[in-house]
């Protein structure tokens, strides 16, 4: 079985939620890890397995991701990882796959499914073997404990119940 390691400079993970029932207040992780084993053209035959280190947290503002980081969400000092693991992995159609998985947020675990969409296998000028791939999915954050909120004077929330991500990988054969 062959390993697929991250390659971190050409990779990210976003997510995205509805702030005030208006707009989205967009996000990203700066730290975190992605490993394939298996079949990196034929995901079926592979797991995947993410880990997300939840004090890497970044909304391009400091006291919103300080409260991010606090107890009233992830509490990054308790629950230092977001961790995502696959139990199948099923073919969508030549280009799309099912993650469907565990998802463990704050030690609450969950079934949750993404999908992911294959975008190429190649060569980079040095001779390494690379895959990438584009992966998006969506979950309620109350789900996992994640229960913070706000009621507006117009009616409706601070922040949806829905977090949807966003993720750019490439891994590179080792």
């Amino acid at each position: 079985m062959a390993t697929w390691n991250l390659d971190n400079a050409h990779s990210e993970i976003e997510f995205k939620v509805k702030h005030m029932m208006i707009s989205n207040v967009k996000g990203y992780f700066h730290d975190f890890d992605v490993a394939v084993d298996g079949n990196a053209e034929d995901l079926t035959q592979s797991t995947v397995d993410v880990s997300i280190k939840t004090a890497s947290i970044n909304t391009k503002n400091e006291s919103r991701d300080e409260h991010l980081r606090g107890g009233d969400f992830f509490d990054t000092e308790k629950y230092a990882n977001i961790r995502f693991k696959t139990t199948e992995i099923k073919k969508i159609n030549d280009d799309e796959y099912q993650l469907i998985g565990n998802l463990t947020i704050k030690d609450v675990t969950k079934p949750a499914t993404f999908v992911a969409e294959f975008g190429g296998l190649a060569k980079d000028p040095w001779g390494n073997q690379k895959v990438g791939y584009t992966v998006n999915g969506k979950i309620n954050r109350q789900d996992f404990g994640l229960t913070w909120n706000a009621a507006l004077e117009t009616g409706g929330v601070m922040v949806s119940e829905d977090v949807k991500f966003y993720a750019d990988l490439q891994f590179i054969l080792s």
